[in-house]
């Protein structure tokens, strides 16, 4: 069994990675706690890659929510802790790797710091690809309310490194444009945006209605452009964390740049597809859409 380097010695480019444990069923194989990133005065960053065992395969890089504030890479959707076999091991079985990754939190770092971890993770897994079992040129950034918006962005500024660039992102539910939240929140919404104290202040580390710049910088409605992958957005109307008009907004936004967009507006569906009548197929939507993007 390898034997971890104390923090202070961690070299994630060059260390060794942890002994694979077999999934059941034989679909394939999981390390856990992978160190992909060091920052300077920060926790070492790690992440879960699910690989199946045809390789090399297709990755899916999944980014949780929590608002920036709180989650685990442990969980893919908070409300379907019930699942048997959970989503990550149904995304292996149909032949697909899955690395889910921490990112700095909003008490830890102010933004961009979360999307630096997360290109710094996609860019991990391309230069150890060989090793973890993947094909570094089919990735999907996939995730949920907080880590949609970090999905998005991952996409949406691809471009500017070809070890970063995407085949495609899921989105689910994620913030899209900080400046137009508290105004699309619905009656029954739950906290506001622009709150000094919201999740949204804190991950730019400001008032979101006193700092526009930051929080636009912060937005992915504002680095949309014709060249981005496509997306696949799914967003339930009555979601009162996160309004569903930020992912109109996002596929309008798209769809005016001539880019790809599946947008799925989910009847009586919350945050966390609570409410939803059918998960699975909700689910299934986004396998489909990450099977066509990664099999072009």
């Amino acid at each position: 069994m390898t034997t971890p380097a104390p923090p202070g010695l961690i070299r994630p480019d060059t260390d060794p990675l942890p002994e694979p444990i077999a999934l059941e069923g034989g679909i394939g194989q999981l390390r856990r706690a992978v160190a992909y990133s060091a920052p300077a005065g920060f926790r070492p960053l790690e992440l879960d890659p699910y690989t199946p065992i045809e390789q090399p395969a297709p990755v899916i890089v999944f980014l949780h929510g929590g608002g920036w504030r709180l989650g685990s890479r442990d969980v893919f959707v908070p409300t379907w802790s019930d699942w048997h076999p959970d989503p990550f091991r149904q995304l292996v079985a149909a032949g697909f790797a899955v690395a889910s990754i921490d990112y700095r939190l909003s008490g830890e770092a102010v933004f961009p710091a979360q999307l630096d971890d997360a290109q710094a993770a996609v860019a991990w897994l391309r230069t150890r690809a060989d090793e973890v079992g993947i094909d570094p040129t089919r990735v999907v950034a996939w995730g949920e309310s907080a880590g949609a918006h970090l999905a998005a962005l991952l996409g949406l500024t691809g471009r500017e490194s070809a070890s970063t660039a995407m085949a495609g992102v899921v989105d689910w539910y994620g913030p899209a444009d900080l400046t137009t939240m508290a105004a699309q929140a619905l009656p029954t919404g739950i906290a506001r945006s622009d709150a000094p104290d919201s999740r949204e202040s804190l991950l730019i580390g400001a008032p979101v209605g006193q700092a526009p710049e930051l929080a636009r910088r912060a937005s992915p409605v504002s680095y949309v452009h014709p060249e981005a992958p496509p997306f696949h957005i799914a967003h339930g109307d009555a979601d009162r964390f996160v309004p569903s008009g930020q992912s109109r907004q996002l596929a309008d936004a798209l769809r005016a740049a001539g880019v790809e967009v599946e947008f799925s507006e989910v009847t009586g569906a919350d945050h966390l597809w609570m409410g939803a009548t059918d998960p699975g197929a909700i689910f299934d939507a986004a396998v489909g859409f990450a099977r066509r993007v990664t099999d072009r």
